[in-house]
């Protein structure tokens, strides 16, 4: 079964916020730690995986990005502290 992504990279804690949605996390957070892809998370440095969630169903994944990226930055950052309050990189988590 097919799996989907909605993640959060930060620059750092409490620092510029970046919410995306993908197939394939390993691949997609490399991406952007190696500066491959241009744009937002480039320009800013965002790109310590800070939170992530986990469907099989791709509409489901796309609808709680756009949820997301409408939130105050308040509630996204309580929702990183509720599940990763040191503000880990959740990168070396989802390598093995």
């Amino acid at each position: 079964m097919k799996q989907y992504y909605v993640y959060m990279l930060a620059s750092k804690r409490n620092g510029t916020l970046y919410i995306g949605v993908t197939n394939n996390l390993v691949r997609r957070v490399y991406e952007h730690k190696q500066g491959l892809i241009e744009g937002f998370v480039k320009k800013y440095n965002v790109n310590q995986l800070v939170f992530y969630e986990e469907t099989n169903d791709v509409e489901s994944a796309i609808n709680r990005e756009k949820q997301m990226k409408k939130w105050k930055r308040q509630w996204k950052i309580d929702l990183i502290q509720k599940n990763n309050p040191k503000w880990e990189d959740l990168y070396n988590e989802i390598t093995g």
